[in-house]
């Protein structure tokens, strides 16, 4: 272990670490744009559809069952199944093989996540809300999305860091990110890329995780404290009707 530190130690201690099209900024770069537009993707597919079929409480088990089919292939199979038709078609070589896994691997949280969130949303809360003659896309708008929000975030956050870790396999199809250091130090004496690697994977992946926290605490406006008072929280079920009022 020793041995391998100092390896790493030395890596990072040349200007191949830090310059190039394999440095590692422009991995880190590399890995964080793939990781970005596979969420963002996912979000856009699963979010609404699960928001609709959590409002009207409708077809939740077969469409989960579908989604959950991403979770029950592992990535890299995908990515291997991709590949050649990506080859084929002319889309190259890494990106798109590696995003369609991702998306894959992304959507169930969120899509589960979100659909029970509109779907739990509790009676009482939409009661309130029709009694203020709020029907159809305005109660789902101004009370279901914004009590479910909490959830939604968490699903997306969760999804964020499986992706950050599981990009590092794009590497095997040729997408150059952190994966690239992690791949080509395993296979060679010199561990020490391997093991920058593995650390910046780790390190982005906390950090992704620790960016949706701090979004969760400040985006969703009711769980700020009210006035001066420190202990005086609304929770989302009470802060759907204030929501709806303004």
């Amino acid at each position: 272990m020793s041995n391998s530190l100092q390896q790493m130690w030395d890596y990072l201690h040349t200007s191949g670490a830090w310059h190039g099209r394999n440095g590692l900024p422009a991995l880190a770069w590399a890995h964080i744009q793939l990781s970005v537009a596979a969420v963002l993707l996912s979000a856009v597919v699963a979010v609404p559809i699960a928001v609709v079929l959590g409002h009207f409480n409708r077809g939740g088990f077969v469409a989960t069952s579908i989604v959950n089919i991403g979770r029950a292939i592992p990535s890299y199979a995908i990515m291997a199944l991709i590949f050649p038709f990506a080859l084929r078609y002319g889309f190259g070589l890494g990106f798109w093989p590696t995003m369609v896994a991702l998306v894959l691997l992304a959507v169930p949280p969120i899509f589960t996540n979100t659909f029970t969130g509109i779907r739990d949303v509790p009676e009482p809360t939409r009661e309130a809300a029709r009694g203020m003659g709020m029907r159809g896309g305005e109660l789902l708008r101004k009370v279901e999305v914004p009590v479910a929000m909490p959830l939604i975030l968490t699903g997306i956050r969760v999804s964020a860091v499986q992706v950050v870790a599981t990009a590092t396999l794009g590497a095997l199809v040729g997408y150059r990110d952190l994966g690239t250091v992690v791949i080509t130090g395993y296979t060679s004496s010199n561990k020490g890329p391997m093991l920058a690697g593995a650390i910046a994977v780790a390190a982005l992946a906390l950090l992704t995780d620790g960016m949706f926290a701090l979004a969760e605490r400040w985006l969703i406006a009711w769980r700020r404290p009210v006035g001066r008072t420190a202990d005086a929280t609304v929770t989302a079920e009470e802060a759907a009707p204030l929501a709806a009022a303004t």
